[in-house]
């Protein structure tokens, strides 16, 4: 997912990591601190502040619409590689020790602090820890992904135990595609709308499917889309990714500009149906289903499009310097695992002046990108801490 989306990751030499691998999860990790930095300032969205301005709602519309899909299918890459070498049991076990845990920490000390900031005054904080783990809302955060992530693990090593040449077919297939970029962006596009248009169709875009008060949670309408993408990037990782389709020299490289101009094509679409929502030319409450179909045939396409644009762009350029992200790189994980603690606090901390909104995101967004890496940077000091983020 983010710095190690595998345990291949840990063993591979600096020489062999691929740069834009490295990159695409680094910034779509940035992409998560930004869109949480700035939901607090939008007019559509959680909007808790008084300070808003209506272009934080298209970053946040932009990066809802694709990042995490994108998250998951580059978290497969490396799955079937590392369940071929190392056993199937052996490769749970590591990914219990490296998302399982980090799980467990982030609902039982990250969550807590951070959403204390709205129980201020009202219990301390074993109250309210003991209030949240017995009664709830026990909200995981961004921590949602990662139990995601481990249950799809999961499920991978159990189809890889059923049917064991299943990935590598797909892959076949998917490689054979490899220098005919538009075949293979039509089959992916074609699968991202059959995945995710029936499922919001049927449950909305709005709906979570939860597990009680506990922290086990999903978006009802993209759980078959998260599931394709990270199946699909398993697939393609059963594939020397060198020399695959996410070579750095292939038609997928060459052509990321096509993939990005698509992208925001598709975005404009999103944008002009949103409007239309929102303007009141349609039953707020209740879309037509033509308007509800049009969305999501929209969303698909700038999904599947970003992700292609996105390790695209890294791979194009991957011989170039870009420093933030490759500075960030080694604490990416830790990054989006403790982010949560300084943002929800500053936030709090500079609710009541009335600062311009972009002063604000300014502060929030600095704020915890510097202190969440820093403190990663400290607990990665730690033998122990270092191996699992």
């Amino acid at each position: 997912m983010l710095r190690r989306s595998d345990d291949t990751l840990q063993a591979a030499t600096e020489t062999s990591r691929i740069v834009a691998l490295d990159r695409s999860r680094t910034f779509i990790t940035l992409s998560v601190v930004v869109y949480h930095s700035v939901i607090n300032y939008t007019h559509f969205g959680i909007g808790g502040d008084r300070m808003r301005w209506i272009g934080f709602d298209l970053v946040v519309l932009f990066n809802d619409s694709y990042f995490m899909a994108c998250m998951f299918l580059l978290s497969g890459l490396f799955v079937h590689g590392s369940v071929v070498r190392r056993g199937p049991a052996n490769y749970l076990a590591r990914r219990a020790w490296r998302i399982g845990i980090p799980f467990l920490a982030s609902i039982l000390i990250v969550m807590p602090l951070a959403y204390y900031r709205y129980y201020v005054g009202e219990f301390d904080i074993a109250q309210f820890w003991w209030h949240m783990v017995t009664v709830g809302p026990w909200s995981p955060g961004s921590a949602w992904f990662l139990s995601v992530l481990l249950m799809l693990d999961a499920l991978a090593v159990l189809i890889w135990r059923l049917a064991p040449r299943a990935f590598e077919g797909l892959g076949t297939r998917i490689d054979a595609l490899r220098e005919r970029e538009g075949r293979a962006f039509g089959a992916f596009l074609l699968l991202s709308i059959v995945v995710y248009l029936p499922m919001r169709l049927v449950f909305g875009d709005s709906a979570w499917l939860t597990a009680g008060h506990y922290p086990l949670v999903i978006q009802t309408s993209r759980i078959l889309l998260y599931a394709g993408y990270f199946f699909i990037g398993v697939a393609i990782g059963t594939v020397k990714l060198r020399a695959g389709v996410l070579s750095q020299n292939g038609a997928l490289a060459r052509t990321w500009w096509l993939w990005l101009a698509l992208a925001l094509a598709a975005y404009a679409g999103i944008v002009l149906l949103v409007y239309v929502h929102r303007s009141g030319l349609i039953d707020l409450r209740s879309p037509p289903l033509w308007w509800h179909a049009a969305y999501g045939v929209a969303f698909a396409t700038f999904s599947a499009a970003m992700t292609f644009a996105v390790p695209a762009f890294f791979l194009r350029f991957a011989s170039s310097s870009i420093r933030l992200l490759d500075a960030m790189q080694p604490s990416a994980y830790g990054i989006y695992l403790l982010h949560f603690i300084p943002l929800l606090w500053l936030q709090y901390i500079i609710l009541d002046p009335a600062w311009p909104a972009f002063v604000k995101f300014a502060i929030v967004f600095a704020g915890t990108l510097s202190s969440s890496w820093i403190a990663t940077i400290c607990l990665r000091r730690i033998p122990v801490v270092a191996r699992m983020i």
